[in-house]
C-alpha cells in the first residue's frame, strides 16, 4: 500500500493555509493512485486509491470551516461518490481474496460450490468495475482535480 506523505506545515501560518496544504497533498495522493485502478489483475491499486480518498475526505471534513461552504460541499460530495464507487469494487476484491485463501481448507465436496461463489463474485467485481470506470475517467478526474485546486486556492 502506498504510504501517506508527511505534510510539512508552518506553525505560524494561518489555519486556512494549513488546511489548504493538507488538502493539496491528500488530493495529489488520490490522483497518484488513479493509473491502472481498473486493472482486475492488480487489486491493490483500488485499495490504495480508496485509502487515499478516505484520507482526503477526512481532511476535507476536518478543515470544513476553512473553505467556502458551497465549493466545499460540492468537492466533498464528489470525493464521497468516488470513494463509494471504489468501495463497491474493493468489497468484491476482498471477498474473492478471502475465499480463494480458504479454498485449500475446504472439504473436497465443497470446493465446487466455493468455486461457483468465487465466480459469482468475479461477475459482481466486473460489474462494480464498469460502474467505477466513469468515476475514474480522465475527464472526470480532471474535473475533480480542478474543483479541489479551486477549493485549495480559496482557502490560501
Amino acid at each position: 500500500m502506498a504510504r501517506a506523505r508527511k505534510v510539512e506545515l508552518d506553525c505560524n501560518a494561518p489555519f486556512a493555509g494549513a488546511a489548504a496544504r493538507v488538502v493539496e497533498v491528500r488530493t495529489e495522493e488520490v490522483f497518484a493512485q488513479a493509473q491502472g485502478v481498473l486493472d482486475l489483475d492488480d487489486v491493490e491499486r483500488v485499495h490504495d486509491m480508496r485509502v487515499a480518498t478516505r484520507r482526503l475526505r477526512a481532511a476535507l471534513e476536518v478543515f470544513e470551516a476553512c473553505f467556502p461552504r458551497k465549493r466545499h460541499r460540492k468537492a466533498l460530495k464528489r470525493v464521497k461518490a468516488l470513494a463509494d464507487a471504489l468501495g463497491e469494487r474493493r468489497d468484491r476484491d476482498v471477498a474473492i481474496e478471502f475465499l480463494e485463501d480458504c479454498a485449500a481448507d475446504v472439504a473436497a465436496a465443497d470446493r465446487e460450490a466455493l468455486a461457483a461463489l468465487v465466480e459469482s463474485l468475479r461477475d459482481e467485481q466486473r460489474a462494480a468495475n464498469r460502474e467505477l470506470a466513469p468515476f475514474v475517467s480522465r475527464k472526470r478526474l480532471k474535473k475533480l482535480r480542478c474543483r479541489l485546486r479551486e477549493l485549495v486556492g480559496a482557502a490560501s
